[in-house]
């Protein structure tokens, strides 16, 4: 069964150097993604509430993106990104989060739990 791939856009007020820490590495990650985050080469552990989730990078391009894949969803195409954009003109930073869903109603789901997770980076960041 394919999935359905999805993007948010949030505006964010930080650099892009500062912000694309935030995502890759673990201490960013986890003030506010995951509980614990470890990171071998490309293979990163997420840990919530004692659960462990193991994710490969794809793409890793400093101040611009990251790109994630989940272990277990190895069969087909879905991952999920963090990508860095700054207007030229205004020079605004937005932050744009790729991912992917069963279903419409698991992309709705995932679409609030991206914004709460976002409202929190923010919070964390003082953006």
């Amino acid at each position: 069964m394919s999935k359905i791939k999805f993007e948010l856009e949030f505006p964010i007020h930080a650099s892009p150097s500062m912000l694309y820490t935030y995502f890759a590495t673990p201490a960013g990650l986890e003030e506010w993604f995951a509980d614990k985050v470890n990171s071998r080469g490309k293979l990163v552990t997420f840990i919530w509430d004692g659960v462990e989730e193991k994710a490969t990078i794809l793409t890793n391009r400093n101040d611009e993106k990251i790109k994630y894949k989940w272990i277990e969803s190895e069969g087909d195409e879905s991952y999920f990104e963090f990508r860095i954009e700054v207007d030229a003109l205004t020079k605004d930073v937005s932050l744009i989060v790729t991912d992917f869903a069963d279903d419409d109603d698991e992309v709705e789901e995932s679409k609030r739990l991206w914004e709460n997770q976002i409202d929190e980076l923010k919070h964390t960041i003082g953006a």
